[in-house]
């Protein structure tokens, strides 16, 4: 029997650690107020996906064929929270990075706005990236692929960097001067949640004030969503004629994740780093547990996902009862939504009554490498605007004692909340996340 192996974090810590930017693009928003609204209003990016084909037949998900990197850049430009001539640097390096870059360093900016960094810094060698995620240049490999046979020696020399994950990391580190630590992290659909419990470490270990954390853009080739499809897991057959009511988290007829594109951007700041520049956090991060279930397999484990929750808590010293919403790792997968209700109640018990629950992909799709990010974001715009989203679809719950967010927005006040995100191989993740009301 191989042993299970168990990241804990022990939350009496020293430090602690807020969020003071957050940035975002998917398929419902380019921006934070777009996010918030697309989600106070259950706004869906779900259509039939240019050139993505499953047996031939074209494929639903919510992709970002709405955002446009240089109207972005032109909003930036007319600000005046970040000069002119480093908006014309991110440009030029954007010029011939990919989508997931570009997307990425709209997130960036935003985030980094918000936090005011660029008028009260941080020195660089303070500051560390974690890029959530792995194999993300698939789309760039495919790209290359038809001219590479007819011509190999014409190859762009770019290529050498593009189709290493640590291209991220340097375009980042070069354009915004960050000299810490940098690395990629991946889970499958737990890396965005593993990302941000790494940089929390880093914090506590004092190895970093602050730590940029992206949840890089999943693009998805046909090769790979036939895969998903061949082991069951992809949706939308049932309500294929319906875009929009085809991903249906904890509903009697959901049948499988659908793709989502997203990007986005967390900056982690010390408590001490927060003070001392004067900024105002936006949710404080009370950590979180990876730990795996020994499983190569994409089928969830009911005992790993109580643990996971369950170490959270105890490590955070958080009672089940604290805890006022769950933002769900809820795929649409029949198998993942039901393990995860059955987990929440053995770890909730008797208070699953009392706890909203929704699942950010409904909306969103499912947004890989990216989630665990995004749904922060998501959780945190809840908790300061006090609602929780609905739950898109979600008609014939297939559980009825648990307090699930119907199909329009809910006024609710939220003090603590989990964030939960699951991953092929036996990866399970969940984050406390604490407001600041």
């Amino acid at each position: 029997m191989i042993p299970e192996v168990e990241v804990t974090i022990d939350h009496r810590r020293k430090e602690p650690v807020y969020v003071t930017g957050m940035g975002v693009v998917n398929a419902i928003a380019d921006s934070i107020p777009e996010f918030e609204h697309g989600l106070r209003s259950g706004l869906q990016g779900f259509r039939y996906l240019k050139d993505k084909k499953v047996n031939n037949v074209s494929v639903i998900g919510a992709d970002i064929s709405s955002f446009s990197f240089d109207n972005r850049m032109d909003y930036y430009s007319n600000s005046t929270r970040v000069s002119k001539a480093f908006i014309d640097r991110v440009r030029k390096t954007a010029r011939r990075a990919p989508l997931t870059i570009k997307a990425e360093l709209s997130c960036v900016l935003e985030a980094y706005c918000q936090a005011d960094l660029f008028n009260r810094p941080i020195p660089g060698d303070r500051i560390a990236i974690i890029v959530t995620g792995s194999n993300l240049t698939n789309s760039v490999r495919e790209g290359y692929s038809d001219k590479f046979q007819n011509d190999p020696e014409y190859l762009t020399p770019q290529y050498a960097l593009q189709f290493m994950d640590t291209d991220h990391i340097g375009t980042l580190s070069e354009l915004f001067g960050i000299g810490g630590e940098g690395f990629t992290v991946g889970g499958a659909s737990a890396s965005g949640n593993a990302g941000i419990i790494k940089a929390y470490q880093l914090m506590q270990l004092g190895l970093a004030d602050a730590c940029v954390v992206v949840g890089a853009l999943t693009e998805l080739t046909n090769m790979e969503l036939q895969g998903f499809y061949n082991i069951g897991a992809l949706g939308g057959r049932k309500y294929y004629s319906e875009p929009n009511k085809a991903c249906r988290p904890f509903d009697e007829e959901h049948e499988g994740f659908l793709y989502g594109q997203a990007a986005g951007c967390l900056i982690l700041e010390s408590g001490r780093s927060a003070k001392q520049r004067d900024i105002k956090p936006l949710a404080e991060i009370l950590g979180g547990v990876i730990n795996l279930d020994g499983n190569r397999s994409s089928n969830p484990s009911l005992d790993g996902e109580i643990k996971v929750m369950t170490k959270t808590l105890e490590a955070a010293g958080i009672k089940p009862e604290e805890v006022d919403y769950i933002n769900a790792h809820g795929s649409s997968s029949p198998l993942g939504d039901e393990t995860e209700l059955e987990a929440i109640k053995g770890v909730y018990k008797g208070n699953i009554s009392k706890i909203f629950i929704n699942s950010t992909k409904g909306l969103t799709g499912h947004c890989l490498f990216s989630a665990g990010v995004v749904e922060a974001i998501a959780v945190i715009l809840q908790m300061n605007s006090g609602f929780i989203h609905p739950n898109a679809n979600l008609e014939k719950p297939s559980h009825c004692e648990f307090l699930f967010a119907g199909k329009t927005e809910v006024p609710a006040s939220i003090r603590l909340a989990m964030s939960n995100s699951f991953g092929f191989g036996g990866i399970n993740t969940s984050i406390l996340i604490k407001g600041m009301k």
